[in-house]
């Protein structure tokens, strides 16, 4: 389940996504199977080479793209989440959940 965000946020991402930029978005997320995990970032991108190519240059293993269309995406969860965002400078997605 997620919230802590709104649909014209949704939107944006989207389009980005389908325009095959790799695009960001944060949210509120609740899982079971993570139950350590308050949130989780969306790293979107239509281009799978695009996306592969930036999983590996952050050290993360591409295999675990979801490779649905039209919305391919990698799930950015813990520590790793934090660390990434900050290198990509998306300060306001860290402080808006409390990442930091």
């Amino acid at each position: 389940m997620a919230f802590g965000i709104d649909r014209t946020q949704l939107t944006v991402w989207k389009q980005r996504v389908a325009a095959g930029e790799i695009a960001f978005l944060t949210h509120y997320w609740l899982d079971d199977r993570f139950p350590n995990a308050k949130t989780v970032t969306k790293v979107g991108c239509s281009d799978l080479r695009k996306l592969e190519q930036w999983c590996t240059d952050h050290g993360l293993n591409p295999r675990y793209i979801h490779r649905r269309q039209p919305f391919p995406h990698f799930d950015l969860i813990g520590s790793r989440q934090k660390e990434i965002l900050a290198k990509e400078g998306l300060w306001d997605q860290i402080h808006k959940f409390g990442l930091e």
